[in-house]
């Protein structure tokens, strides 16, 4: 990939009674790592949406992988899409395993249960890979997110307060996750409020203010 991963031009967010994000300009370079900062309630989530195409803008335009927002085209770009959110999205009945098992096989499009466990070990979660996600602590099920996304090797990385929930030795698999995909000529949008732990891990640093993208730096 020679061009930017995401363009955004002028984008904007309204809710109901508010506006979320104004005329948002932010472009994602590839093989590149940028962090998002902002407070609480700037709307760092809402542009983390928008990117993941989750969420349609109320104005502006933009391309992410290629595909323009709102498009049919997004529909093929969101499997080369990787998002870790604030809450584990695993299954609490499932085991690790099988939920690792899971999101590689709808990811690959086939069984998986190699890739899964080897990405389980990978993690530091082979010894509890048959136990049930309900019977794990938040640390080990967001473990199993960045097993899930060294499966999925996504093109595009979205992070949502990563470290968050994370036991401080498995702080490394956060930088482990964002070099795997730039080396491989991806991007990573890291939104944390953590900025001391976090910018040594990107390239690049925007602020968001009020809706406002106040800083975008190289």
């Amino acid at each position: 990939m020679t061009s930017p991963t995401v363009s955004l031009r002028s984008i904007g967010v309204r809710k109901p009674g508010a506006l979320i994000l104004r005329s948002i300009d932010l472009d994602l370079p590839a093989g590149s790592a940028t962090a998002l900062f902002g407070s609480n309630g700037s709307g760092k989530t809402t542009l983390l949406r928008v990117v993941a195409t989750l969420l349609r803008p109320s104005s502006g335009s933009g391309t992410v992988l290629g595909a323009a927002l709102g498009s049919a085209e997004m529909d093929s770009v969101r499997r080369r899409i990787g998002l870790i959110g604030h809450e584990p999205a695993l299954y609490p009945n499932l085991t690790l395993a099988e939920n690792a098992e899971l999101a590689a096989s709808i990811a690959l499009g086939r069984p998986a249960r190699s890739e899964a466990h080897h990405a389980l070990e990978q993690v530091g979660l082979a010894a509890a890979a048959d136990r049930r996600a309900s019977r794990c602590s938040n640390g080990m099920r967001r473990r199993v997110e960045f097993a899930r996304m060294l499966i999925i090797a996504p093109d595009l990385l979205l992070l949502d307060e990563a470290h968050v929930g994370l036991d401080p030795e498995a702080w490394g698999l956060v930088s482990h996750l964002i070099s795997n995909v730039t080396a491989r000529g991806g991007s990573a949008l890291v939104v944390a409020h953590e900025e001391e732990r976090v910018r040594p891990l990107v390239d690049r640093t925007a602020t968001l203010v009020d809706g406002v993208l106040a800083g975008n730096q190289s």
